[in-house]
């Protein structure tokens, strides 16, 4: 456990009745500033109203049932999907069914253990080239705004595994610039999953959400358009979108087409560009409110001298602090799924068209299950009571089918530029600019995460700057 007596910052909770409309009004400003205390206890809460009906279930037995065991039976809500359809289209992340299926048979085989090995000399690059920037940057020290460094790597991370281009190309530029104006101004789950909202009431997007969405597609529709002329030519190099390009179905022996694979790449920019983004800035924010954990990576990451993919498994501190990162602030805080069927749970009727949803801001903060749930502690995954919850309790990735295809992906990824940071620099809070969680696309600090940066001298190993 830390010597620091600071707990890492969380929303403060709502007085636990409210209005409908006044649970609406605090919803749209924050999903979970919008929630009573009573979650982070309830192994299940009840939203009632006269056409609707969503339940939050935190009981460990009910998320294995619906992720797991019984995933069919709770498909992804539509009232979802409807919120993310402008720039995410049919992608992988919106369907159900056979259609999920088969995409799913498409893409997992581009995420399989061995990628990740092949894909890493474009990751490390990435974060190489962030390194880079925060030297320009920083100087003798300064005040850094570190989710803008952490959506610039992770977007640069994305373009380089996926297109084989840096984020400095000129259609990679826009894409992050446009997806980071995007970001903010479209809520992680639409209103309409937890209040009751006619399913024929037209949804409204805040000002330029269409419009970006819009331009973001048409962007990533060149992209694809030029490499599968590059496929047909023979000349496209060998990364993420051409694996996933020339994957055939194994049932149908079809492969995507140019449209389908669009919103496939668009749902690899969000996940794996926004999720990452989130992790990697509340985990440095960690750091720097924690400064006896900084030290102790920077000393591991020591072993990334050697630049090879071997490196990555001495990092054990490093993803130990990320998986710890990501247990505080999951990039994605609340899921919704579906009652296809009637069902039971907890000796209650659920409907069918019942929401249900899973919360991983609740559950891996809830109190009757982790100890000391509110604390940074990196050391609980090697005890029994940090064990059992990761089989039990900790979904920053979902689980089941549907878990994410880029998870093993994501904890490399956030391990590596982690490290990197932190071999490289200082870091420490700055008095005052304590950061407030609240919900996007994905758990972002309300005024942005500010930190002090300040370069740390080479070591006796590694080269100096002779300019």
């Amino acid at each position: 456990m830390s010597g620091s007596d600071r707990q890492p910052p969380k929303p403060a909770a709502r007085p636990v009745r409210v209005s409908l409309w006044r649970y609406v009004k605090l919803f749209r400003a924050d999903i979970l500033s919008a929630q009573p205390a009573k979650l982070y206890r309830a192994w299940m809460a009840e939203f009632r109203a006269p056409s609707f009906r969503s339940f939050l279930i935190n009981q460990p037995e009910l998320i294995k049932r619906v992720l797991k065991e019984e995933p069919d039976v709770f498909p992804k809500s539509d009232r979802i999907a409807e919120g993310l359809k402008p720039l995410l289209g049919d992608s992988v992340f919106l369907t159900n069914g056979d259609t999920w299926k088969r995409q799913r048979r498409i893409i997992d085989p581009a995420f399989e253990g061995g990628r990740l090995k092949e894909t890493y000399p474009a990751m490390r690059a990435a974060a190489e080239a962030a390194i880079e920037r925060l030297r320009t940057r920083v100087g003798t020290g300064a005040v850094v705004e570190v989710e803008e460094v952490t959506s610039h790597v992770a977007a640069d991370v994305i373009f380089r595994t996926l297109f084989s281009i840096p984020i400095e190309n000129e259609v990679a530029g826009e894409v992050f610039t446009r997806f980071r104006d995007y970001q903010r101004s479209q809520p992680l789950l639409n209103l309409a999953a937890f209040v009751p909202l006619p399913k024929w009431m037209p949804r409204f997007f805040r000002r330029g959400t269409r419009p970006n969405a819009k331009k973001i597609r048409a962007l990533i529709t060149d992209l694809t358009e030029s490499r599968m002329a590059a496929l047909q030519a023979g000349d496209a190099p060998e990364d993420l979108a051409t694996k996933i390009m020339t994957t055939t179905d194994p049932k149908t022996g079809e492969r995507f087409d140019a449209q389908e694979m669009v919103d496939q790449v668009a749902i690899f920019f969000l996940a794996g560009h926004e999720t990452s983004a989130s992790a990697l800035a509340w985990t440095l924010y960690l750091m720097a409110l924690y400064p006896e954990w900084q030290e102790q990576l920077q000393q591991e990451a020591g072993a990334l001298e050697a630049e090879g993919f071997a490196a990555i498994s001495k990092l054990r501190l490093s993803r130990d602090v990320f998986r710890e990162a990501l247990r505080l602030y999951p990039p994605v805080p609340m899921m919704v799924r579906e009652a296809s069927c009637p069902v039971t749970f907890r000796d209650r009727k659920v409907p069918k068209g019942a929401q249900i949803v899973l919360s991983p801001w609740h559950l891996h903060r809830h109190e009757r299950l982790w100890d000391n749930p509110d604390g940074f502690n990196p050391t609980r995954w090697q005890t029994e009571n940090g064990k059992q919850c990761q089989r039990e309790a900790y979904i920053p990735f979902s689980a089941g089918p549907r878990v994410c295809p880029g998870a093993g992906f994501a904890m490399v990824e956030g391990a590596l530029i982690l490290s990197m940071i932190l071999r490289h620099f200082k870091i420490a809070c700055l008095p005052g600019a304590d950061p407030v969680p609240v919900a996007h696309l994905t758990v972002r600090s309300k005024n942005g995460i500010w930190l002090q940066f300040e370069p740390r001298q080479p070591s006796a190993s590694e080269p100096r700057d002779q300019g």
